[in-house]
C-alpha cells in the first residue's frame, strides 16, 4: 500500500488542506485507490483515523506500506497494523542528501547516490552507502552521508520482497504519477470552494487515472506475499523439501 498526501487551496483558509491518498496493490497486481481523505496536514492522527476506518470496513494489515517522509502515517501504521512492513521511498531521501551540498558537489554526489537503490543485495547497498559516506567526508561535507543512516531499516525493507517488484517499492510514484491529472485540475482551479468539493474531485480524477496505472509485474508472486512468504535479497528463501529438491 502506497501512502501520500496532496495540498490544495480550499475555502477561506490560508494554509492549505492536506488530502490523504492511499493506492493499494491487489492479488491480482491490480492497483485501486483506497481513500482520499481530508486531513490535519498530514498528522498521525489524521492517518490513523484514516486508517481505522478502513480496517471497520474490512481492509487486512498491509504486507507491506511504502511511503515518504516524514509523515504522520509511520506513527499510525505503528499503532493501527503494529507487526506490518514498512518501506519508506528512496527518492525524497536522496533529493534531502543533496539539498545539504553545494550545487559545485551535487553531480558528482548524484551519480554516487543513484546507484545504491538499484544494488541487487542489501549488502551491496550497505558497501555503497558506506562509499558515499567516505566521500563525503572527503569532501568535507559529512552531514549529507548522515543522513542515509536516517531511517536506514526503513529504506533497505524491499530486499525481504521479490525482486520483480523493487521497482515500484523503491518509490512512491504509484501515488505520485497519477497526481500529474490531479495537479492539472488543481491548478486549474486555483482554490476549491470547500474542501470536500477538492477531495471529491481529487477522488473522481483518480479514479479516472486508476484505469490507465499498470499491473505489478510478476502478479503470481502476490498471492505468496501476502501469506507472508520469506525473500532473501530478493531470491525467496528455499526451505524443508525445496532445498533438498535443489
Amino acid at each position: 500500500m502506497w501512502a501520500d498526501g496532496i495540498y490544495v487551496k480550499a475555502g477561506l483558509e490560508n494554509d492549505k488542506a492536506a488530502l490523504l491518498v492511499l493506492i493499494a496493490a491487489l492479488r491480482d497486481g491490480r492497483k485501486g485507490v483506497l481513500a482520499v481523505e481530508s486531513g490535519h496536514r498530514e498528522s498521525t492522527e489524521s492517518w490513523a483515523a484514516l486508517l481505522r476506518d478502513l480496517q471497520a470496513r474490512g481492509l487486512r494489515m498491509p504486507r507491506l506500506v511504502i511511503a515518504d517522509g516524514p509523515l504522520g502515517i509511520w506513527g499510525a501504521v505503528g499503532t493501527v497494523f503494529p507487526t506490518g512492513d514498512e518501506q519508506r521511498g528512496w527518492t525524497h531521501r536522496l533529493v534531502n542528501g543533496l539539498d545539504t551540498l553545494p550545487k559545485t558537489r551535487q553531480a558528482e554526489a548524484r551519480a554516487l547516490l543513484t546507484t545504491i537503490p538499484s544494488a541487487e543485495t542489501r549488502a551491496e547497498a550497505e558497501r555503497l552507502t558506506h562509499d558515499f559516506q567516505v566521500w563525503a567526508t572527503q569532501k568535507g561535507v559529512p552531514a549529507a552521508g548522515r543522513r542515509l543512516e536516517e531511517d536506514w531499516e526503513r529504506l533497505v525493507t524491499l530486499y525481504a520482497f521479490p525482486k520483480e517488484h523493487w521497482k515500484p517499492l523503491r518509490t512512491t510514484n504509484v501515488v505520485e504519477s497519477p497526481f500529474a491529472a490531479v495537479r492539472l485540475r488543481t491548478t486549474a482551479a486555483k482554490r476549491f470552494k470547500t474542501v470536500e468539493h477538492a477531495t471529491a474531485l481529487i477522488w473522481k480524477t483518480l479514479l479516472g487515472a486508476e484505469q490507465r496505472v499498470r499491473r505489478l509485474d510478476s502478479p503470481e508472486l502476490l498471492p505468496e506475499v501476502a501469506e507472508g512468504v520469506v525473500y532473501v535479497d530478493g531470491v525467496r528463501e528455499q526451505r524443508g523439501n525445496e532445498e533438498a529438491a535443489a
